[in-house]
């Protein structure tokens, strides 16, 4: 065997080793990637719980003036059908 056979067989075994993956590299991504769901999931949850809330208590508060200008037109139409009542008893 010459030394260009016995270089191209060292160089072939050195890529072949750094091709495959050790268990404990595997073990260790596989926890770096559970420790990051643990981390994140939860904070994307809550992050999506309070756009939803916050939404539904935009909704409300939009009720919420839209009734009370209601209300406030409904004091005046109140108060003018009043005043016209009591000028129309007074006339008639």
């Amino acid at each position: 065997m010459s030394d260009k056979e016995k270089l191209l067989k060292e160089y072939e075994e050195v890529q072949f080793s750094e091709q495959n993956l050790s268990l404990s590299t595997l073990l260790i991504t596989f926890l770096l990637i559970l420790l990051g769901l643990a981390l994140f999931v939860p904070k994307i949850y809550i992050k999506n719980e309070i756009y939803y809330i916050s939404r539904d208590i935009n909704k409300l508060y939009r009720e919420y003036s839209t009734q009370q200008e209601e209300n406030r037109y409904l004091k005046r139409e109140i108060e003018y059908l009043k005043y016209k009542s009591d000028i129309e008893d007074t006339i008639f």
